[in-house]
């Protein structure tokens, strides 16, 4: 599979491409890496270097990619953070391209805004851009519980409250969505939840909850269930491997006593997921 992804980078560290190109590569598929920004590390540091690329010079580095008459045969194209909604443009109009092409391409979208504790991290007007003008056109989303709320404009306190808001957001054009940081209240204390759910029902996978919340493993997340559900067609075979996959890079993390996500540690794990935790049928 080839996939244009759009993303941030860092030198040090693993967020944006720089935590979604290795994963999908270990898995045996051909990214182009387009960056927004080239930053030292990633911002939770609270310091950082590099350029913002401005959206015409990505969109100049996109229309090169056209220029040598491959953007059409891309399978998929990825998107994570998007800073302002002009970048937000310069992605759409890539997917149309690529769509246009083939019209079997996929489109993930990371709505990347916010999450519990923290709230909106991102400029004013990126969440309402994000959830009217670019979630409609994904095929696939993969928000966190927090920014699922927002995007369906409704709490989930329960299992059901979740679906019903999952089903808000597939309404308005995905047809896949995958939720993230899933907890509610009929989790046992100390677990959490991921959640996929599509025309063909919906799924969860249940984890202990681990005391880490490493920058990166959202990227790494949405990567991986696109890699895997394009490639196995099956949402359920594609949560439990991406979910499997992810908390073994926790584990290595964790373990590892660091910040950064351990992914050239745990990548054996990516290339062949364990089969630790399994899936279970919600309707």
């Amino acid at each position: 599979m080839k996939i244009l992804s759009i993303q941030s980078s860092v030198a040090y560290g693993h967020v944006g491409n720089s935590a979604a190109v290795f994963p999908l590569q270990r898995l045996g598929h051909e990214v182009w890496p387009v960056l927004t920004v080239h930053f030292s590390n990633h911002t939770g540091y609270g310091a950082w270097r590099g350029p913002l690329l401005p959206p015409a010079d990505v969109a100049e580095v996109i229309a090169g990619i056209e220029d040598r008459g491959v953007l059409g045969t891309a399978d998929a194209v990825l998107s994570g953070y998007q800073g302002d909604p002009a970048m937000g443009a310069v992605i759409l109009d890539a997917v149309a391209r690529v769509k246009a092409a083939n019209p079997d391409a996929l489109y993930c979208c990371d709505p990347v805004m916010g999450d519990v504790g923290r709230g909106m991290f991102v400029r004013p007007g990126i969440p309402e851009y994000l959830r009217d003008t670019v979630v409609p056109r994904a095929d696939i989303v993969t928000p966190n519980q927090f920014e699922l709320e927002f995007l369906a404009g409704r709490s989930t306190d329960t299992l059901d409250d979740l679906l019903a808001a999952v089903d808000v957001v597939r309404a308005t054009g995905p047809r896949h969505v995958l939720v993230t940081s899933v907890l509610h209240g009929d989790l046992p204390t100390g677990s959490l939840e991921v959640v996929a759910v599509s025309d063909d029902g919906a799924w969860a996978v249940t984890t202990p909850l681990l005391p880490i919340t490493p920058n990166g493993g959202g990227d790494v997340t949405a990567a991986l269930y696109l890699a895997h559900l394009a490639s196995t067609g099956s949402p359920e075979t594609a949560l439990e491997r991406t979910t499997n996959s992810i908390y073994a890079v926790l584990e290595a993390t964790l373990a590892a006593g660091t910040r950064e996500l351990q992914l050239v540690a745990a990548q054996d794990a990516i290339a062949d997921p364990p089969t630790r935790f399994g899936a279970r049928r919600l309707r």
